[in-house]
C-alpha cells in the first residue's frame, strides 16, 4: 500500500543575490514543492510513494513527469489540465519564510483544479497513507475545498492522514486566514506536524506571551508538550504531534524536535550547524522521516531521531528534495551520539 502526497509541483528559480545571473544568462532551478519533497524522500527510502498534482498538458510537463517517475514515484494520478506550472523565486540559501521569496503561481494548473471533479476512488486506490500541507489551502478557496474533500474521502476509506502546518505569509490572499480553514482539515488528521507558533496561528493553540522572552530550551520543550496535548484534546482523531525548533546560530542553525505520542513527549538530539547550504525542504524531509518511521512501525524515539537527522542532512543538500539515503541518515545519527 502506498503513501500518497498531494500538493502543487513547483519550479524554484534561484537568482544569486548579487545579480550575477544577469551577466551569466543563467538561473539555477530545482523541481520541488513541499509534498513532492516528501514523496521523493519516501521513494528514496523505499516506501511505496505516489504523488498527485496537476500540470499543464505540454512538453515540459512530460519531461517533469519523466523525472518524477525516475525518482520511483507513482505519478499515474497526475492530472494534465490548466494553463501553467507554478514558480517561485528564492535567492540561494534563503528560507521560504524570508521576505525575499517571490511567488508566481496564480492561475497555475494546480490552483485551477475545481472542487467536485475528482474521482477519489481512483486517487485513493492502493493508498494507506495520505499526506498534504497547509500550503494547498493557502492558494484559494477552491484548493481549500478540495483539501476538505480529500481528507473526508481518505477518512471514509480508513486511510491514515498527515498534515504539515506550513505557513506562508505571502499566500492566504483570498480573504481567509489559516484559522478559518485549517482546523476543519486538522480534525481528520492522525499526525500533525509543525511548530508551536504555527499551531497558534493555524489551530488557535494559544502560546504564553513571554515564550520568546524566556527563550530557553527547557521552556520550549515544556510548551511543546502543552501544545501537543491541547491539539490532541481539540482534535481527538490525532494520535501524534511533532514540533520542530529551528533557531539561527552564527551563519547556520540550532535544531531539535519533539514527538508527542501515546501520552509521552519524546525529544530528539540537538544539532548545531555553523554554516548551511540550503534551508529549503528541510521541514519536508522531517515530515518524510516521520512517515517513514510510522509506516515501518518503528519505536517513537527511533522515528524522531531518523526524521530529525534527515532534516539536518537536507541543510547540506542544494535542492528542494533530499538525496540522503537511509544509510546516510543513520550515519548522521551515529556521528552525533
Amino acid at each position: 500500500m502506498k503513501v500518497l502526497s498531494f500538493g502543487e509541483l513547483l519550479l524554484r528559480i534561484c537568482p544569486d543575490v548579487d545579480g550575477q545571473w544577469l551577466a551569466d544568462n543563467e538561473l539555477p532551478f530545482y523541481v520541488g514543492g513541499a509534498e513532492l519533497n516528501v514523496a521523493t524522500a519516501l521513494a528514496l527510502w523505499e516506501v511505496p510513494s505516489a504523488y498527485f498534482s496537476a500540470l499543464p498538458d505540454n512538453f515540459m510537463s512530460e519531461q517533469i513527469l519523466h523525472y518524477v517517475n525516475k525518482c520511483n514515484i507513482d505519478s499515474s494520478r497526475m492530472q494534465l489540465s490548466g494553463e501553467r506550472l507554478g514558480l517561485y523565486y528564492l535567492p540561494k540559501g534563503k528560507d521560504l519564510k524570508n521576505a525575499g521569496v517571490i511567488y508566481d503561481r496564480a492561475h497555475s494548473s494546480f490552483a485551477s483544479i475545481q472542487p467536485n471533479t475528482l474521482n477519489w476512488d481512483e486517487i485513493f486506490k492502493d493508498v494507506s497513507w495520505f499526506h498534504f500541507s497547509t500550503i494547498c489551502p493557502a492558494l484559494n478557496q477552491d484548493a481549500a475545498d478540495i483539501c476538505l474533500e480529500a481528507v473526508k474521502a481518505a477518512d471514509e476509506r480508513g486511510i491514515t492522514i498527515s498534515i504539515d502546518l506550513n505557513y506562508r505569509a505571502k499566500l492566504w490572499k483570498y480573504g481567509k486566514e489559516p484559522i478559518d480553514i485549517v482546523p476543519e482539515l486538522a480534525k481528520y488528521a492522525d499526525l500533525i506536524m509543525g511548530n508551536i507558533w504555527a499551531a497558534e496561528r493555524m489551530l488557535g493553540i494559544i502560546l504564553p506571551v513571554d515564550i520568546v522572552a524566556i527563550d530557553t530550551k527547557e521552556n520550549y520543550l515544556k510548551q511543546a508538550e502543552i501544545t501537543s496535548k491541547e491539539i490532541i484534546a481539540k482534535f481527538p482523531k490525532c494520535k501524534h504531534v511533532a514540533n520542530t525548533f529551528r533557531f539561527d546560530y552564527k551563519a547556520g542553525i540550532r535544531y531539535y524536535t519533539t514527538l508527542f505520542t501515546s501520552g509521552q513527549l519524546y525529544v530528539s538530539k540537538e544539532y548545531l550547524s555553523e554554516q548551511i547550504l540550503d534551508r529549503v525542504g528541510s521541514g519536508d524531509c522531517y515530515m518524510g522521516g516521520l512517515i517513514y518511521g510510522f509506516y515501518n512501525q518503528h519505536e517513537p524515539q527511533q522515528i524522531l531521531e531518523f526524521a530529525t537527522a534527515a532534516a539536518y542532512n537536507k541543510l547540506y543538500i542544494p535542492s528542494d528534495c533530499t538525496t540522503a539515503t537511509v544509510q546516510d541518515v543513520h550515519q548522521t545519527i551515529a556521528q552525533h551520539d
